[in-house]
């Protein structure tokens, strides 16, 4: 573990008895008391992540709108200051360099949130891609704290250490040099379980001050710590894409079903000709939800057969805490995509029926 970076709130966990794994080369807790129940509390009431292994990187400059435009697949000119949107960096051929957070501070100032195993190459993209703008670049995630309080109580318990109306603070908004638990922090009304919550950036002398006081704000809401396994639970029965399972330099946006976050119609983007092509001509494969109906669970990287024949891979697989059934996400071929269409999942040796289904195996709790 001494290889591997630790997060401010690294004490913490081992406090709290997390059991420390390295995650993109990031020393964090999968879990501390159990994924099931750290899940079910994000669920019903609410739950605490560390995410500052994530990356931050601030654009400035009189062409930061222009730049940003270009780069990624989404329509940046819908934001308001202070709005946040979803979107994909691509490559050229349609391929996905991230997935990630656009943050409008204003038309000269953006705020990017991008994942922790792709901080590097992220950078190295944009810088490539700067060209003759007038734009600076920082990559500022080394002093970047992060922390996630997601759930039905996430509200209330946020409010008690916050000075500001947290009702006012619409889904997918931000607010900046806002005051919590006496820290200057930017906190955004978004996340990664399907429940309401909040993140909240600050810096890193200051972070445990303010897990101390979430926790203590959150005793008599049902508040844990949550670790990584049950992020990953959370966001997979909301059918939100993980980097390295749906998404990848060898899937398109098109291809995860993410086509919503793909504005074809703005006047350029880096991978439009590609994903116009895709769509034009039509997708060969995709990505679909999917159940089994044999005993079993399926595993990110089982192949998916049908009559003997492989049509795919399982990108994701769990036995759903919420849902109660063993339920997977898998690419496969477009043939096979259909709800109700008759697959299987080779799992080892064995080879187990399983069905296509809607990939809504739950339904987001998101503050409308």
């Amino acid at each position: 573990m001494n290889q591997i970076k630790k997060t401010s709130l690294f004490e913490r966990h081992e406090k709290e008895g997390g059991k420390i794994i390295d995650f993109a080369g990031w020393a964090l807790p999968v879990q501390y008391e159990g994924i099931i129940a750290e899940h079910e509390a994000v669920r019903n009431f609410a739950g605490l992540f560390d995410v500052s292994h994530m990356g931050e990187v601030d654009i400035i400059g009189n062409e930061a709108f222009d730049f940003v435009q270009n780069l990624v697949t989404n329509d940046v000119s819908v934001l308001e200051d202070g709005q946040i949107l979803y979107t994909f960096m691509c490559y050229p051929h349609g391929g996905i360099v991230d997935d990630l957070l656009v943050y409008k501070f204003n038309k000269d100032h953006f705020y990017l949130v991008i994942n922790a195993s792709n901080i590097e190459k992220d950078f190295q993209w944009m810088k490539e891609n700067i060209g003759t703008l007038d734009v600076q670049l920082n990559n500022i995630s080394d002093s970047v704290s992060e922390m996630a309080i997601q759930g039905p109580n996430a509200q209330k318990i946020l409010q008690k250490i916050i000075d500001t109306d947290l009702s006012e603070l619409k889904f997918f908004y931000c607010k900046r040099d806002v005051l919590v638990a006496g820290v200057s922090s930017l906190v955004s009304r978004t996340g990664y379980t399907g429940e309401d919550g909040f993140e909240i950036y600050l810096s890193h002398e200051n972070a445990k001050k303010v897990w101390d006081a979430l926790m203590e704000a959150g005793k008599e809401e049902g508040l844990k710590p949550a670790g990584l396994g049950a992020r990953d639970t959370l966001r997979f029965e909301a059918a939100l894409p993980l980097y390295g399972n749906e998404l990848s330099k060898d899937i398109t946006p098109l291809e995860a079903g993410l086509g919503f976050f793909v504005k074809l119609n703005k006047s350029n983007f880096i991978g439009k000709e590609a994903l116009s092509k895709q769509k034009s001509e039509g997708l060969k494969r995709k990505i679909v939800g999917f159940e089994m109906i044999e005993k079993g669970i399926p595993r990110h990287g089982y192949d998916v057969l049908a009559a003997g024949k492989k049509i795919g891979f399982v990108t994701t697989g769990y036995a759903s805490p919420t849902v109660k059934k063993n339920i997977g996400l898998a690419m496969v071929d477009i043939d096979y995509s259909k709800l109700d269409t008759p697959i299987e999942i080779k799992i080892r040796k064995k080879i187990a029926k399983a069905k296509v289904i809607s990939k809504k195996f739950y339904n987001k709790n998101y503050k409308k």
